[in-house]
C-alpha cells in the first residue's frame, strides 16, 4: 500500500529503500545527473508500476543502474571490446552504453527490444543503494513522462509525491542533465543523447569516429521530438524574435517568462526574467530548476532565448528543442 505522500529521507533510510524495492515498490533516489524513479529491474512487475506512474509508454525502453563494472555481464551479451574501455574511463559517471540484452533481461525494461542500456551512477548515495541491493535498479527520471526533469527531492515530491513509497534525498544533482547514450550495437558507435560527456570523448577512449543519430532504429530514453517540457507554452527564440514577442505579449496585457543567458533591464512588470549563466556546464546543471521556477509562476509563455550553436552547447540544445517542441515562434 502506498502511503498518502511519499517520504523523503536520508542516507539513514537505505534499509527501507531496499525493503521497498524487493516487495516490488518504487524508490526516487539522486543520482549526478537527475533524480532517478528505481525499481527491481529483474522484477516486470514493478518495472510496470514505473510505466504506470510516469504514464510513459511501454515501448519507451529504461535505462539500468549498476553498481559496479563486474555486474556487466549479467545484463549484457556479446560486448564489445570498446564498452569495457569505456566503461573503465567513465563509470562510475554520466554515460549510458546500449548493448545486446543478457536473455535474463525482462523486455519491460528494454521496451520490448533485444537491447539493452546500462550505466553506473556518479553518486554516493546511489551507489551505496545499489550496492546493498545487490542487482541492477531500472531507473528512468523521476517525474511525469516528457515534463521537466527533477534535480532536487522537492521536484519528485510535488510530482510523484502521492504515487511513489520513498524518496532519498541527495542534494541538487551535481550534473543536471541527463547521461549520454551511446549504442554500441551497431558497426559504429552512435550517440543517441548527447550529454555531459561529449562524442570527442567517446571518440578519444574508443579510437573511432562516433555519429549523432536520433534514435529511430534503437529506441533510447530522451529521443522523443518533445520531452523535459514544462506545463507552460515554451518557445525556443533568437533574440530579436524575443524582443518581439516580449512586447506583443506586454501590448496584450498578458504575462511572460524569460529564460536567456543574456540580460534584459528593460523588461519589467508582467515579464519575470531567469538569467541563466552563459557557461554551457553551470547552465545544464541549472536548466531544470529555473524552467520548473518559470513554470510556476502563472504565466501564459515561456520564451527560451537560443544558445550558442557549437559543440560545446550541444546537450543543451537538445533539451532546449525538446522543451519546447510544442510551440515555434
Amino acid at each position: 500500500m502506498i502511503p498518502e505522500h511519499a517520504r523523503i529521507a536520508g542516507e539513514d533510510a537505505l534499509n527501507d529503500a531496499i525493503d521497498i524495492l524487493k516487495r516490488g515498490g518504487l524508490v526516487a533516489f539522486p543520482t549526478e545527473t537527475v533524480y532517478g524513479l528505481g525499481a527491481d529491474a529483474r522484477n516486470p512487475v514493478a518495472v510496470r508500476r514505473i510505466f504506470a506512474v510516469k504514464q510513459r509508454p511501454a515501448n519507451h525502453p529504461l535505462i539500468v543502474h549498476l553498481a559496479d563494472v563486474s555486474q556487466l555481464a549479467q545484463w549484457a551479451q556479446a560486448i564489445p571490446d570498446v564498452a569495457w574501455r569505456l566503461a573503465e574511463q567513465f563509470w562510475p559517471g554520466p554515460l549510458a552504453m546500449i548493448l545486446p540484452k543478457h536473455p535474463d533481461v525482462p523486455l519491460e525494461v528494454t521496451g520490448g527490444q533485444q537491447t539493452v542500456a546500462l550505466r553506473i551512477p556518479d553518486n554516493p548515495l546511489a551507489l551505496a543503494l545499489l550496492r546493498q541491493f545487490g542487482s541492477g535498479i531500472a531507473a528512468p527520471s523521476a517525474n511525469r513522462f516528457n515534463h521537466v526533469s527533477p534535480t532536487q527531492a522537492a521536484h519528485v515530491l510535488s510530482e510523484l509525491g502521492d504515487r511513489i513509497e520513498l524518496i532519498l534525498d541527495g542534494g541538487d544533482c551535481r550534473v543536471g542533465l541527463e547521461s549520454t547514450i551511446v549504442d554500441l550495437t551497431g558497426c559504429q558507435p552512435r550517440i543517441l543523447r548527447p550529454g555531459h560527456i561529449s562524442p570527442e570523448q567517446i571518440a578519444d577512449v574508443i579510437g573511432q569516429p562516433v555519429t549523432l543519430s536520433n534514435g529511430i532504429e534503437t529506441r533510447a530514453p530522451g529521443t522523443l521530438a518533445l520531452h523535459y517540457a514544462p506545463d507552460t507554452p515554451s518557445a525556443l527564440c533568437t533574440q530579436s524574435e524575443l524582443l518581439q514577442q516580449v512586447a506583443e505579449y506586454l501590448s496584450k496585457k498578458r504575462s511572460v517568462g524569460i529564460l536567456s543567458w543574456r540580460d534584459y533591464p528593460q523588461f519589467e512588470g508582467r515579464v519575470r526574467l531567469q538569467k541563466m549563466s552563459d557557461d554551457p556546464v553551470a547552465y545544464g546543471h541549472d536548466l531544470y530548476a529555473a524552467l520548473r521556477q518559470l513554470d510556476q509562476q502563472g504565466l501564459d509563455k515561456i520564451l527560451v532565448e537560443a544558445v550558442p550553436d557549437d559543440e560545446s552547447w550541444l546537450a543543451v540544445n537538445d533539451r532546449l528543442r525538446k522543451a519546447t517542441a510544442a510551440i515555434s515562434v
